[in-house]
């Protein structure tokens, strides 16, 4: 698959489809991977990406330390990850696209869209993730690496990141950074190097400023309440997936629509025609 760098970053990605561009933010938390949409819970039942390959053209991406994308040790935030995506467009030669996001990456493509709202068509956020369950669940996992590494030092989680091949969500012990770490050298050694109370500092401060809330993360609710950017919201109903979070969504967002069908009957009939029904009645 191709690779571009964005802001010194390498992201691979895939572009497959053919009709309008449809960027995609994957779902699968801290191991977003473009496989996301064909492997992970729901999507993998709904078969949603192959549905819309049939008229869309369908970018999908793993996201920055995720997948085989590279990576950067810093306070990663949602503008960063955002910034990813826009990148993505312009390396394409792409001006204005829909937005879609699974889980986490509903996030994401809300702060894209209040960012550069000229860029986005409209978006699609699908089971997004949030809730006060998901906050706790977040910190949580945070801290449970942030004791490890205060105990074995940032080259101590180098050492255990590579001795397994658990990402941050199922070993939080190997942080947010493992999938870079096993597959480049060069960064594995700066991260080892690095200075343990910075590391601290850092981390801690990633974690506070992107779970700050028990709703969705990321867009704050004043720039949502006057986007003008066509949305279809669809509920997720888990302690990860929490519908709240969805209707937060639906309240925030001036032109949104709900698709309020629980989530035993999104079918892979259903729900790509859902979803396709809406994209098709956007119009630039």
């Amino acid at each position: 698959m191709p690779t571009a760098v964005i802001d010194g970053i390498p992201t691979r990605y895939e572009v497959a489809g053919d009709g309008p561009p449809l960027l995609m933010f994957s779902p699968g938390g801290f191991d977003s991977s473009l496989e996301g949409w064909r492997e992970v819970g729901v999507y993998r039942r709904l078969r949603l990406l192959d549905r819309l390959t049939e008229r869309y053209t369908c970018i999908t991406f793993d996201r920055r330390e995720s997948g085989r994308s590279g990576g950067r040790l810093e306070r990663i935030s949602w503008a960063g990850y955002a910034a990813q995506g826009v990148g993505l467009l312009d390396h394409l030669g792409i001006g204005r696209a829909h937005l879609m996001g699974g889980c986490v990456g509903c996030s994401t493509a809300a702060v894209l869209a209040v960012a550069h709202p000229d860029r986005v068509l409209s978006m699609v956020l699908y089971s997004p993730a949030g809730g006060v369950k998901y906050r706790m669940k977040q910190h949580a996992r945070f801290l449970r690496h942030l004791a490890h590494a205060e105990e074995h030092g940032p080259a101590g989680v180098v050492e255990l990141a590579r001795s397994t091949d658990a990402g941050f969500t199922a070993d939080p012990r190997v942080g947010p950074w493992a999938r870079v770490i096993r597959r480049d050298d060069e960064f594995a050694e700066r991260y080892a190097r690095t200075d343990a109370d910075r590391y601290q500092v850092t981390v801690g401060g990633m974690a506070r400023l992107l779970f700050d809330r028990d709703t969705v993360p990321g867009p704050e609710p004043e720039d949502l309440l006057t986007l003008d950017v066509p949305a279809l919201v669809v509920p997720g109903q888990d302690d990860s997936h929490a519908p709240s979070a969805a209707r937060y969504l639906q309240e925030c967002l001036p032109l949104a629509e709900y698709w309020g069908v629980p989530v035993t009957e999104q079918t892979e009939r259903s729900a790509p025609a859902r979803v396709l029904e809406f994209l098709d009645g956007v119009r630039e």
